[in-house]
């Protein structure tokens, strides 16, 4: 059975290696024949291709791509080899003179490859082309599109296309082959007209492969703008529709060291109507980009570092970001958002934010509650800022924030900015053992108007806050309430101490005040006329109870019957506090807690002066007494 397997086998490839030898020898004389013709064209293409044959064709070429007239004033060079290619120089596109001489740009240097066969003919066809130096001036239009060119190829064929069953279609006679585009060392200005603003990039470098029109197209484009390099790389399976305004698949990411952002999905140039896909940046310098950008916004400088990534989509007359990721400085949200757009109102962001931890000041320096000074000129001068374009509605929620030297904890806030006020409000927060509520106001015309704080705390530790604060001084400490309410009627940013006034209200449970001792104050009382509070200052007085009202108004704290009751003793006091020094000036009183014991704890009128935190005690006599008598 094995012979008759390998005989079935040589009178298989017995036939084969009769033809194969036959095959070879053929497919080498075909080979042969096709390189001679490749060097022979390439050796007589200088003797039967005109230079001015390949110069008036690409001349042509340029005008019926661009409606424009190309001129060329440099003498063109021709190369055969490896690949026929022609290269012009001095290169100006402009508009007939007969529709306005407008001029589209001037190239340095323009080359590209051309199909021999076809100059042959006596046709001429051109791809793989390299700009040198190119300077081009284009033009944005109120609807947002880019003016592409006067009445050539590409503008009708960006007018032509049209969408079914949501892919590019493009007719036959307006598609054309363009192939690979590499641009060397350009300028380009981009004027808006509904803007009226002109913007200038340096330095470009791009390499575009785009087949054909009705083709996909990819592009990488380096450009310097404000002495930064920025890089673009753009794709699109429908970039017709995407250069006509229309919506588009796209893929774009834009790189630079000051800011990194990426968008994929359904987008338009001109309207954000049908806007969907996910996008995603990051600023590592805030502040840079803003210089860089030649903007400000009122306390940035707190604001290092942001990021956010999300689906987005259009909803509306706006935006809706589901699924955001947003971070800032070192802090991180998720939440939905929603920036909402109506033709004559101002842009309102709204949606919730919830944090694991966060730092609450750049939210108030962020929404203008202290705007920064050189906004606070273009305000005067009538030049709307961030504030007065633009509304804003979020809600926030953090398991930990830090409000300055205060942490707080379950925090629900608020960040609202319409009607030309500016609010700031903590619902519901856990504050040092207890609870807190706040609420920050700047108001009316513009943000110059003023502004308010109210604050209020129940049951907290303000041993605790005292000793964070590392505050010095006899101090209550206790767990105790505080209501303050304070307003300004200037403008926030240009506020000082002495603008303030308002109302302060503190009440406590039983603690203590370290730093004076009753009796010592007693003993000093019935043998000086004046002592330091120092001198009294070996222990602490003990009390059951204590409430605080004060008035602030011109720089100072007004004190309203401040009373300490002690489980012996009880201390009252009234008089002004100057916070901008700590002076006080201040009449106070100790007596017995319990009228029974009067005799044994005699009233003691006393005044204190000086400065905080170690004030002069001077006894004040009695009538009929001195003070050496108590």
């Amino acid at each position: 059975m094995s012979t008759s397997r390998h005989r079935r086998w040589r009178r298989k490839i017995g036939p084969v290696s009769r033809w194969l030898p036959a095959f070879a020898r053929l497919s080498t004389v075909f080979l042969l024949i096709a390189l001679g013709l490749f060097v022979a064209l390439r050796v007589a293409a200088p003797y039967l291709i005109s230079t001015g044959f390949v110069r008036s064709g690409i001349e042509d070429a340029l005008s019926k791509w661009t409606g424009y007239h190309a001129e060329i004033k440099g003498s063109p060079v021709l190369e055969f080899w490896p690949t026929p290619r022609i290269t012009l120089n001095q290169v100006t596109i402009r508009q007939p003179r007969e529709s306005g001489d407008k001029l589209l740009g001037s190239i340095e240097s323009l080359s590209a490859d051309f199909s021999l066969i076809d100059a042959l003919r006596g046709r001429t066809s051109f791809h793989e082309f390299h700009l040198v130096r190119p300077n081009l001036a284009l033009t944005r239009d109120e609807k947002g599109l880019i003016d592409w060119s006067y009445a050539g190829l590409l503008a009708r064929a960006i007018s032509g296309v049209r969408t079914e069953n949501g892919a590019e279609v493009l007719d036959p006679d307006l598609d054309a082959e363009i192939g690979a585009v590499t641009v060397e060392d350009g300028t380009l200005v981009v004027t808006d007209v509904k803007t009226a603003k002109a913007y200038h990039f340096d330095s470009v470098t791009a390499d575009i492969a785009w087949p054909r029109l009705s083709g996909a197209i990819s592009a990488v484009v380096i450009a310097r703008i404000n002495g930064e390099d920025l890089k673009v790389d753009f794709a699109s399976r429908q970039p017709l529709l995407a250069f006509a305004g229309k919506n588009a698949e796209t893929r774009t990411s834009l790189t630079s060291n000051l800011l990194t952002a990426r968008f994929q999905g359904i987008a338009s140039i001109a309207s954000l109507s049908a806007l969907s896909g996910n996008i995603s940046a990051s600023i590592p310098d805030m502040p840079a980009l803003l210089t860089w950008s030649g903007k400000s916004i009122p306390g940035i400088g707190t604001l290092k570092s942001a990021s956010l990534e999300s689906d987005i989509m259009s909803s509306g007359n706006g935006l809706r970001f589901n699924n955001l990721s947003l971070s800032l400085n070192e802090a991180s949200a998720t939440g939905v958002m929603d920036l909402f757009t109506q033709p004559g109102k101002r842009p309102k962001i709204g949606g919730t934010l919830a944090f694991d931890e966060m730092n609450l000041k750049p939210f108030l320096d962020a929404f203008a509650l202290r705007l920064a000074a050189g906004e606070a000129e273009e305000i005067s001068a009538g030049i709307n800022g961030p504030l007065q374009l633009l509304d804003v509605d979020v809600r926030l929620s953090a398991r930990r924030a830090q409000m300055g030297l205060f942490e707080l904890s379950d925090v629900g806030a608020s960040v609202i900015v319409s009607g030309g006020e500016a609010k700031f409000d903590i619902g519901d927060s856990r504050f040092e053992g207890g609870e807190m509520t706040a609420h920050l106001e700047a108001t009316q015309r513009d943000f110059d108007g003023g502004g308010k704080l109210q604050l209020s705390i129940r049951d907290a530790d303000f041993a605790a806050l005292a000793e964070r604060l590392r505050l010095k001084g006899p101090l209550p400490l206790a767990t105790g309430s505080l209501d303050l309410d304070l307003q300004s009627p200037k403008a926030i940013w240009t506020t000082g101490l002495a603008d303030v006034t308002g109302r302060l209200h503190f009440w406590t449970r039983e603690g203590t005040i370290p730093g004076i001792d009753t009796a010592a104050l007693r003993t000093q009382a019935a043998g000086k006329p004046f002592f330091p509070l120092s001198a009294a200052a070996a222990g602490a007085l003990a009390f059951n109870q204590l409430n605080l009202q004060a008035d602030f108004a011109n720089g100072s704290a007004e004190m309203h019957d401040v009373r300490i009751a002690g489980p012996s003793e009880t201390l009252t006091l009234s008089g002004v506090i100057t916070y901008q020094s700590n002076g006080l000036a201040l009449s106070g009183s100790l007596e017995a807690t319990d009228p029974a014991r009067a005799a044994e704890l005699p009233l003691l009128p006393f005044f204190i002066g000086g400065s905080w935190p170690n004030p002069v005690i001077s006894p004040v006599p009695l009538f009929g007494n001195t003070p050496h008598a108590q």
